[in-house]
């Protein structure tokens, strides 16, 4: 077997407060994981890291959608779609989790399901940061915050700011776009209906690709990271019921027909709308 040496240059002489597993703070990190099972259950690990991971990687969509949604603000557009680009390529690992936890059979899961009570995704603020970011808002969802005043102020920040989409109307209207003054400044904590003239709109940037080149990219890149996010969702419910089938949730939800009303549940309509009409 062939060996390779260690190379003179490479550093030993480390302290605890300089290497990699101070930097990645992997002493906490690792030690994060805490199966209540007794005696433990091997699966419940499996269970517990598929979704710590998943909330480390909602933090970083989090934090790129936040990006994407201050370059807006600075008329930046070229430098939001490249943060949306990178959107996508988090999502598509968000989506390859689900390959690990459809490993997990009904009975391996029903042997330690109790032992986490009314715990449930559902419950994720990040998640809800998340679809509040994309437009997805709805102010009845914070009561199941109201015991974590920290996530609550944050929850209730991103409801009531315009939405990834919003501002992008925004960005429009400053191009000189006829985007209606009501649909730009309203209460943002609210779903709207769709409206005509922002479907007008969105049909002239793609009609006259070559004069609204990246306006009609970052019109591509807001229906990518929709259909990302369908495709989650609807992997999340095949996977609950490959392994619980029509249960209730831990968190109180009806389970499978519960996931399935999102699904119906589209980010930007208007986008969909125009692809309807175009042509026509």
């Amino acid at each position: 077997m062939n060996k390779r040496e260690l190379e003179k240059a490479i550093h030993t002489k480390l302290s605890r407060d300089d290497d990699y597993t101070a930097y990645l703070q992997l002493d906490a990190l690792l030690d994060a994981q805490k199966p209540l099972g007794d005696p433990p259950h091997h699966d419940e690990m499996l269970f517990i890291i598929q979704h710590q991971v998943a909330e480390l990687w909602i933090k970083l969509l989090i934090h790129e959608v936040a990006r994407a949604i201050d370059y807006l603000r600075d008329d930046r557009l070229s430098q939001a779609v490249k943060n949306l680009s990178r959107v996508r390529h988090i999502q598509s690992q968000l989506y390859g989790q689900w390959k690990v936890l459809d490993t997990l059979t009904p009975s391996e899961y029903s042997e330690f399901r109790h032992v986490f009570g009314k715990a449930s995704g559902l419950q994720s603020p990040q998640y809800r940061i998340l679809e509040f970011m994309l437009g997805n808002k709805s102010r009845p969802t914070l009561a199941v915050y109201e015991h974590q005043a920290e996530w609550y102020d944050r929850l209730v920040t991103a409801l009531e700011a315009p939405s990834l989409y919003e501002e992008f109307l925004r960005y429009l209207a400053r191009m000189a776009l006829p985007v209606p003054a009501a649909v730009l400044e309203r209460d943002f904590s609210s779903m709207r209906d769709e409206d005509d003239d922002v479907v007008a709109v969105l049909r002239t940037i793609y009609e006259d690709r070559d004069q609204y080149w990246v306006e009609y990219e970052m019109c591509e890149a807001l229906m990518d990271i929709a259909n990302n996010f369908q495709f989650w969702r609807f992997h999340h419910l095949k996977t609950v019921e490959r392994i619980i089938g029509h249960k209730r949730g831990t968190g109180g939800s009806s389970g499978v027909s519960f996931l399935k009303k999102a699904i119906e549940i589209e980010f930007f309509p208007e986008l969909i709308r125009v692809r309807t009409e175009l042509g026509e």
